[in-house]
């Protein structure tokens, strides 16, 4: 029984470690890239006159969604992702978010900001997304290119509204449109 023990538990840590080289060996190509939602900020939308210069003025992580941004962080070394390109939205709880999973340099990019307050603006904002992505994909070498923003974008990007710190492993085109995608529950 002993025996058959250390079997099963050789072949599912050779299952893990395959699935865990699958996402970082996808993330290291020219044609996917991780689209993630920051991490849990309680409420819906920001308060009545929030400024983007401002974080105690907007809707911000509490102590469980910077628990879970570091989670997530370790979570994806854990699969394998070693270096990442990351970029974010202005708002400050994709700043944070983005920071905490401790990649490095964080970017703020102007097509990961929220159109929540002006949905007339989907389309759009989801044109920018694939011309950002079809910028930034040929330009990240080997490294992981991961995108914190919100669940809109993602929404309009992917037809599919995701939890806060999901991620959805994406693939796309040249012209930065989708292909194909698999979600990723927040660890």
């Amino acid at each position: 029984m002993k025996k058959f023990l250390t079997c099963l538990f050789l072949v599912l840590s050779l299952v893990q470690h395959a699935q865990a080289s699958e996402l970082s060996d996808r993330l290291k190509t020219k044609d996917h890239v991780l689209l993630m939602r920051h991490a849990y900020a309680p409420g819906v939308g920001d308060p009545t006159g929030y400024s983007l210069a401002r974080c105690e003025t907007q809707r911000v992580l509490n102590d469980e969604g910077q628990q879970q941004a570091t989670r997530i962080g370790q979570w994806l070394k854990a699969q394998g992702v070693d270096q990442a390109a990351v970029y974010t939205s202005i708002w400050c709880r994709c700043q944070e978010t983005a920071e905490l999973l401790r990649f490095g340099k964080v970017t703020v990019e102007p097509a990961l900001a929220s159109f929540f307050d002006e949905p007339h603006k989907a389309s759009a904002s989801r044109q920018q997304l694939q011309d950002f992505i079809a910028k930034a994909l040929p330009a990240k070498g080997a490294r992981a290119l991961i995108l914190v923003t919100h669940h809109v974008n993602i929404q309009e990007f992917m037809g599919q509204n995701i939890g806060s710190g999901d991620m959805v492993l994406v693939r796309v085109n040249a012209q930065g449109q989708l292909l194909g995608a698999q979600l990723y529950p927040s660890p």
